[in-house]
């Protein structure tokens, strides 16, 4: 029997299989068995499954609340030059007329 790997979100090692999926009874996050590149670096992937990397350009899919503020990042709003981080939000951008902010992959699609 082959160990599977703890959750990724709350480290808990009672993961189980799914068809191709690893669920974590938990949290109950999901995540692809492949996830994880062979070197374990993390994957991150966009909102359809496209593999991001440093530098990419994206749009995002869904109108967005900022936090302490009022206004709001409109559907279609491009983001230049990403960079991918670790933790909560996966990407580190600069957008034009917003400043510096934080974004998470799911709510983004590469161009």
């Amino acid at each position: 029997m082959s160990a599977l790997p703890a959750c990724p979100k709350c480290s808990s090692a009672y993961t189980y299989e799914d068809g191709a999926l690893l669920v974590c009874p938990e949290c109950a996050h999901e995540w692809s068995a492949d996830a994880a590149a062979p070197d374990g670096e993390p994957v991150h992937t966009d909102a359809n499954g496209n593999v991001l990397a440093d530098g990419d350009t994206v749009t995002v899919i869904k109108d967005l609340k900022l936090k302490g503020s009022s206004q709001v990042l409109k559907v279609g709003t491009k983001v230049k030059n990403i960079r991918l981080v670790d933790g909560d939000h996966d990407i580190d951008c600069k957008i034009d007329g917003f400043g510096a902010m934080k974004l998470k992959s799911e709510f983004v699609r590469k161009i």
